[in-house]
């Protein structure tokens, strides 16, 4: 097999290259769907070449913060922005530099992995010549350029993953989201995507906010977000979320941090504060 060359991540513009501008920046996030709030005030960033777990039990709320980043929904509370880009404002320039692989397969199974490939990169204004040429570059990168004109039904789980993330990355994206994407994958499927975007991460600057609720996925390197019940239980590296979950181990921690008691007790010591604060004098 043919080593492919590295990716290149081009800079939209020269402000879009300062190191200390923010690959994804977060700011009073908050959703309902009807009168059931979903996130509550969620304030996050994810830096360029920075691999950050978005770490949380089922209904933390991690796929519509997702669906909110990507425009699935609209973000009418708070703000987001990809490299400075704010996207209600500029959602042009600023999905332009995201790439995204969701929880749920989006592969047409009857179709090759190629022409999965090539329809993605037409409906992103690429010519078929170029679709063609990073379709075979991204195939190469995962270890499946061999079985290109084979179909994706034919493959296992963890290789039509493998395919879903060589397509996000066909655009060169400089930010990369991936919703809980080793659900249901064997343990060596799990450790090559997470091998494989760690080292985009580290070789390339790629900027990753990889959501899960698996606490194995975090290695020392990971910067973490622990997210619960719709709000943000603690941020930092690991050592920053022992100290912040009571110590013991990082399972231990995050327990603590993701208990609903606790969590209870918070909300209802922050609904009393704003009651106070809304109150007359």
């Amino acid at each position: 097999m043919t080593a492919a060359a590295p990716r290149s991540l081009t800079p939209a513009s020269p402000a879009a290259s300062a190191a200390s501008l923010p690959a994804l920046e977060v700011s009073a996030l908050s959703h309902a769907y009807g009168p059931r709030r979903v996130l509550h005030d969620v304030s996050l960033r994810v830096m360029p070449g920075e691999f950050t777990v978005l770490l949380g039990p089922n209904g933390a709320g991690k796929s519509t913060l997702f669906a909110l980043v990507t425009r699935l929904f609209d973000a009418r509370q708070g703000s987001i922005r990809i490299f400075g880009a704010a996207l209600r404002q500029q959602p042009g320039v600023a999905l332009a530099q995201l790439g995204v692989v969701f929880q749920q397969p989006t592969l047409d199974p009857d179709l090759s992995l190629r022409q999965n490939l090539a329809y993605s990169a037409a409906l992103h204004g690429m010519s078929r010549a170029e679709g063609r040429r990073r379709a075979e570059e991204e195939l190469a990168r995962i270890g499946l350029l061999e079985r290109a004109g084979e179909a994706v039904r034919r493959l296992s789980g963890g290789q039509r993953r493998r395919v879903e993330m060589a397509r996000a990355l066909m655009t060169r994206p400089r930010l990369l989201l991936m919703d809980e994407p080793t659900v249901g994958l064997d343990a060596a499927s799990r450790s090559f995507l997470l091998d494989h975007v760690r080292r985009l991460c580290r070789e390339e600057g790629l900027a990753v906010l990889w959501a899960t609720h698996l606490i194995d996925e975090v290695d020392a390197a990971s910067r973490l977000i622990v997210l619960h019940a719709g709000r943000v239980r603690a941020a930092g590296g690991p050592e920053q979320i022992l100290a912040e979950g009571g110590g013991g181990t990082l399972r231990d921690a995050f327990a603590r941090l993701t208990d609903e008691e606790r969590a209870s007790e918070d909300r209802t010591s922050e609904e009393r504060a704003g009651d106070a604060r809304e109150a007359p004098p």
